[in-house]
């Protein structure tokens, strides 16, 4: 007999359901996270889920992370009638398919950067976004490790200054919100190839790590990252206030991976919307406004 966890409607091929509960919570820690983001000044923003994959490719995404990358094409609807949808692989045979111009991003925030390419902006620009985002994984596991999944970003688009400062008030805030839950986390460098690994940029990422992660167990949940100049660079997005290159961070939230943690840490939904319901009274009734250690 197969047995349905807390956590989701199962489903071996990372796209599993969330029913009513899950569904609750997963807006509710969305609200929750958004929030922050609002109070901090970010201007909400609704981002597509498909970007071009020339986009994509100038921002060296496929060179870095092409063990990740997921791509979309429409049928071409001649070749199609010679080489019809394949019902015994359950699949469009390539010849079926125009090229694959679009992609699916991994992360929130290349729409934003995309979105701010060649534009300037003020020294302390924020955005929050919420996006379906795609990753291949070598095997998928219920809400901890999905083909397709939605994160939350908080981005810090600007000075050097707001940049650091934004993921030190973040990084506090993750920590404290954790504590109110009961939900241990602990903070690890990354090692994710953000930079051609033989590019200056890489050497100094191993020297000074440009992205920390909070897991629960073995389970990545959160994760806040510099980015340096990057893309204020190769998306020609510049300061209001000298005309140089914008400096990014961004601090992340895998929802569906919150799901998974905090079922497990509490044992059912209603345990661990009540969790979270607590955790959010309490930040209010000794909130400051500002992206600090409150929560």
């Amino acid at each position: 007999m197969t047995v349905t966890t807390p956590e989701s409607i199962g489903d071996t091929r990372g796209l599993p359901a969330l029913g009513p509960e899950g569904t609750r919570l997963l807006r509710l820690l969305d609200d929750t996270f958004e929030s922050w983001g609002v109070a901090a000044g970010a201007r909400p923003m609704t981002m597509p889920p498909l970007l071009p994959a020339a986009d994509l490719a100038k921002l060296d995404y496929y060179d870095n992370f092409p063990h990740q990358a997921v791509v979309a094409a429409p049928l071409d609807l001649e070749r199609r009638a010679t080489t019809p949808f394949d019902t015994s692989a359950g699949r469009f045979p390539s010849d079926a398919l125009e090229p694959a111009a679009l992609g699916l991003p991994s992360a929130s925030c290349y729409a934003v950067y995309l979105t701010h390419q060649g534009t300037q902006v003020a020294d302390d620009t924020l955005v929050t976004v919420c996006s379906w985002c795609f990753r291949k994984e070598t095997h998928y596991e219920g809400m901890r490790r999905q083909l397709g999944f939605r994160m939350r970003e908080i981005v810090a688009i600007g000075g050097r200054e707001h940049a650091e400062n934004h993921l030190a008030g973040f990084t506090a805030r993750i920590q404290s919100f954790a504590a109110a839950l009961d939900l241990p986390l602990r903070r690890e460098a990354a090692c994710d190839p953000f930079f051609d690994k033989g590019s200056s940029k890489a050497v100094l990422q191993r020297l000074t790590p440009v992205k920390y992660e909070f897991l629960y167990e073995d389970l990545a949940i959160a994760s806040v990252n510099t980015h340096r100049n990057f893309f204020g660079d190769r998306c020609d997005i510049t300061l209001e206030s000298t005309g140089g290159p914008a400096f990014t961070s961004c601090v992340a939230f895998g929802l569906e991976r919150w799901l998974s943690a905090l079922t497990r840490r509490h044992g059912s939904w209603e345990s661990a919307t009540q969790a979270v319901l607590d955790a959010s009274r309490g930040a209010s009734a000794g909130a400051s406004g500002a992206a600090g250690p409150v929560i």
